[in-house]
């Protein structure tokens, strides 16, 4: 019977094997993506092929502990240009698919909605259809809403595909951790392990308004809910719209003297500035980051008083958050972020 399905693609070790396409002697080999490619400087990991996570590599990694756990990984530099044409490339070819609709997520992954009687020959058809047109290999997971399919592409990895539904959720997810859920991290892992919750079934047999007393009442409830795969979000096929530009600096010696950090908060921030300027949207908002040595980060934001796309406006601002932090300790990273108004035709 045809019935609507949520499909969720992945590609797989998708940026390592863009690369891999591009220098074909790698495949196989670990490949560590990240940073300027030199593990020796400050930088994190990108992406790892699989046989570099085999090492124990994994994203966000710092450059110089992947480089400790996989010393013969050949390291390369991001080239973000390169993914983001190939990304193209594979989102065309999924909206070139008879009647789906398609919500990208990022370079490589993506909802599609479909009808269908045979949702496990439209995913080989997906993946037929990606492999012909980029020569890259992704996962599949069958879904009968976005968090189902999601959870079940980690179980089709990799190359493969799978389905999750409400009549096997607690068969395939009741036993595993709470961690194994899409919006749980190993911050609220814990905040749930601490209540006596450690597993998926424990969270979906939950009370609610314990739940909500211990925390919150949007998100106790809403944590209760993804116990029990429920999602009632649509996929949507509106073209991304970013609604921040933000720049960042890691510095490979950390800077000491406060007037640097200052002109280094400058500089990204005129940056910023041109680029949502380039996109014809003013700042509403400003954010800076800092990350003092050794690893400490702290953030602050502030609503500017009105829309602007003036350089001296959003520079002065991010000098104020900037200097809402102690300068007590040097800095190894920067950001700043600015926050635009929606497009014209889009409400806010």
């Amino acid at each position: 019977m045809t019935r609507s399905w949520v499909l969720h693609v992945d590609l797989d070790q998708f940026i390592a094997a863009v690369e891999m396409l591009r220098r074909p002697e790698l495949e196989g080999r670990p490949v560590v993506v990240g940073g300027r490619g030199d593990p020796t400087e400050r930088g994190v990991v990108a992406t790892a092929s699989y046989a570099a996570r085999a090492f124990g590599v994994g994203s966000g990694m710092p450059l110089r502990t992947a480089a400790r756990k996989c010393p013969d990984a050949v390291f390369l530099p991001v080239d973000a240009p390169a993914y983001d044409a190939v990304s193209a490339e594979v989102m065309a070819t999924l909206r070139s698919l008879d009647g789906v609709v398609v919500e990208v997520l990022g370079w490589d992954e993506a909802f599609l909605a479909v009808q269908t009687d045979d949702p496990e020959a439209f995913a080989a058809e997906v993946q037929h259809r990606v492999l012909e047109a980029t020569r890259l290999h992704c996962s599949v997971g069958i879904g009968d809403n976005k968090l189902r399919a999601k959870i079940a592409t980690e179980f089709g990895k990799p190359q493969g595909m799978f389905r999750l539904t409400e009549e096997t959720w607690d068969a395939v997810m009741g036993d595993r951790p709470t961690s194994a859920l899409w919006g749980i991290g190993r911050k609220t892992a814990r905040r749930l392990e601490a209540l006596g919750i450690t597993t998926v079934r424990e969270l979906a047999h939950a009370d609610t308004r314990w739940l909500a007393d211990e925390l919150g009442p949007t998100m106790g409830p809403w944590y209760r809910r993804l116990g029990r795969g429920v999602d009632s979000s649509p996929v949507v096929g509106t073209p991304y719209v970013a609604r921040s530009h933000s720049r960042e600096s890691t510095f490979q010696q950390d800077l000491t003297a406060w007037d640097e950090v200052e002109a280094q908060t400058r500089r990204l921030a005129r940056q910023v500035t041109d680029d949502i300027r380039g996109e014809g949207r003013p700042a509403v908002r400003v954010a800076v980051k800092v990350r003092f040595a050794p690893f400490d980060t702290y953030t602050r934001s502030l609503t500017l008083d009105g829309p602007t796309s003036d350089p001296e406006v959003v520079v002065a601002a991010a000098v104020e958050l900037l200097n809402r932090l102690e300068p007590a300790r040097p800095v190894r990273l920067l950001g700043v972020r600015a926050e635009m108004a929606p497009p014209q035709d889009q409400p806010s």
